[in-house]
């Protein structure tokens, strides 16, 4: 039995909620709820006070593919006399509207799923009180130390079951799974001189692949939508200690603040900021996911923090001796090592000789101009071009892949490896890359943190000077057909179970026709 609708000032439970959905396979298919399920939880002493589930018949049987089957086990047969989404759609708003959400990768997926299901049939969506993402929350508090971010790998690592991926026994091993990070992240600030993020895990724990297993909709590739804006951290109040229940701290959230070590009684020392403020933690986090090849239509997906001009230009930009072409590259010299990366986690770094890899290629003939296809969560572009790959690079590349690969499977994590030659393009012969042109951003001016230079039919060399970011001029430089002389970085990812190496452009050379 639910619960009775109440007010919204009356709603202090957190309601921590999971949708299983169908998985697009052609272009423009969208997602379907196929399961919604749901537990209220008490805020001040975590405990389960309510749930609601139900199976979801879609308006289209033939909508759950095997695709969708291997997700998440939910066959046409089992939702075939399931309610129609409006027909539990009451109860699900009950449940959701007023409250505090919390879920696993929620901001990306669960919220927009919810918005679109209620704009399909023709009502007001729920609204929240406020949102507790647990992977980003997570992400920035308790790091990468189980592998990756993914729920079935923070189950193995705390060994408290299998995921099921059905939506309330998902939910209740997300809320087990936070407990745990919290009482370690807890008992660390609490012995810091002891107890830290490098040695708390002695000896080191065996983290099983789920590469092999159902898929997860944490990562519901390759289609993602940002949020709309009724449910944007802009319009969705931020949580404070406080906020949820008579001004007593909420157990997580006092736990996650221990964690920095900075509790000072110093009243001139500036009080922390809210761990829980999701808005803030989506600046901070650290986003390396690449925009695959795909045929499937992809949705906008966060773009990770700009580096500062002062940072882009010290990786490079001011020189380029470092940059080696293919043929001054050894493959038997490549290798892969790990360094400090981002608050306590580490990252994959590629050396040549002990020296980080970054290339150049002259000549290279672009397949696809600079598009507007993906944004970064402010709305600005994220910008790329697609170029074709030689022989030579590609053989560089693959070696680069394979290194890289082994490091980031032997660090137990289960994410999906995406090359970076792409050779899946179905009007495509010949193999071909992306290269990236970041953006960075100082207050509210935008700059291309790639130096761009012109080549004219005399040979002279002009660098470009460009007051702003505008991709309609920088389509018209880049374009199909056209060739460009590229000097650019590989730097590693591994984000939202995707992995790879992503080609950054430190400086464009444009031949002019």
């Amino acid at each position: 039995m639910g619960p009775t609708s109440t007010t919204s000032d009356d709603r202090s439970e957190i309601c921590f909620f999971d949708l299983e959905t169908t998985v697009p396979e052609r272009r423009g298919q969208g997602f379907a709820i196929l399961e919604f399920g749901a537990i209220l939880v008490c805020p001040k002493r975590l405990v389960e006070l309510d749930s609601y589930s139900t199976l979801v018949r879609p308006d289209n049987l033939s909508s759950i593919s095997l695709a969708s089957v291997r997700c998440n086990g939910i066959t046409r047969d089992n939702v075939a006399k399931a309610p129609s989404f409006s027909a539990v759609a009451d109860k699900v708003h009950d449940f959701l509207h007023g409250r505090v959400w919390a879920g696993h990768n929620i901001l990306r997926f669960d919220c927009v799923r919810i918005k679109e299901a209620f704009d399909k049939i023709g009502r007001p969506a729920p609204e929240p009180k406020g949102i507790i993402d647990s992977l980003a929350l997570l992400t920035q508090k308790f790091g990468r130390r189980a592998g990756n971010m993914k729920m079935a790998t923070l189950a193995n690592y705390f060994e408290i079951g299998t995921q099921t991926h059905r939506s309330l026994d998902d939910i209740r091993m997300n809320l087990e799974v936070l407990k745990y990070c919290a009482t370690v992240l807890f008992l660390e600030s609490s012995f810091p001189d002891i107890l830290t993020a490098d040695t708390a895990v002695s000896p080191r724990p065996m983290t099983r692949s789920w590469s092999n297993s159902k898929s997860s909709p944490e990562q519901p590739s390759p289609s993602m939508h940002t949020l709309s804006p009724s449910l944007t951290s802009e319009n969705v109040s931020n949580l404070s200690p406080t906020d949820l229940g008579n001004g007593d701290q909420h157990p997580i959230i006092s736990l996650l603040t221990c964690h920095t070590g900075e509790i000072n009684s110093d009243a001139s020392v500036p009080a922390q900021r809210d761990p829980f403020d999701m808005g803030l933690l989506r600046n901070e986090i650290k986003s390396e996911a690449l925009q695959s090849d795909v045929t499937m239509e992809e949705k906008p997906q966060l773009e990770s923090p700009e580096m500062s001009p002062a940072t882009t230009i010290a990786e490079g930009c001011s020189g380029y001796d470092g940059f080696l072409e293919p043929d001054e590259v050894s493959k038997t010299s490549i290798h892969a090592s790990l360094i400090p990366h981002y608050r306590g986690t580490r990252r994959i770094k590629l050396l040549h000789k002990d020296v980080a890899l970054q290339l150049f290629c002259s000549c290279l003939r672009v397949r696809f101009g600079v598009h507007t296809k993906f944004v970064d969560q402010a709305g600005r572009p994220r910008l790329n071009l697609v170029v074709d790959a030689s022989p030579s690079l590609c053989d560089i590349l693959e070696t680069c892949d394979n290194v890289a690969k082994k490091i980031s499977e032997d660090c137990g994590s289960s994410s999906e490896w995406r090359p970076i030659v792409g050779k899946n393009y179905y009007h495509i012969n010949g193999p071909t890359v992306r290269l990236h042109i970041p953006i960075v951003v100082n207050g509210d001016n935008a700059q291309y943190a790639t130096e761009i230079h012109r080549k004219d039919c005399s040979g002279t060399v002009q660098k470009l000077v460009f007051s702003k970011v505008d991709v309609a001029e920088l389509g018209n430089l880049i374009r199909t057909g056209i060739t460009v002389d590229a000097f650019f970085s590989l730097d590693t990812y591994d984000y939202q179970q995707s992995a790879g190496i992503r080609l950054v452009a430190k400086k464009l050379v444009i031949h002019s026709d």
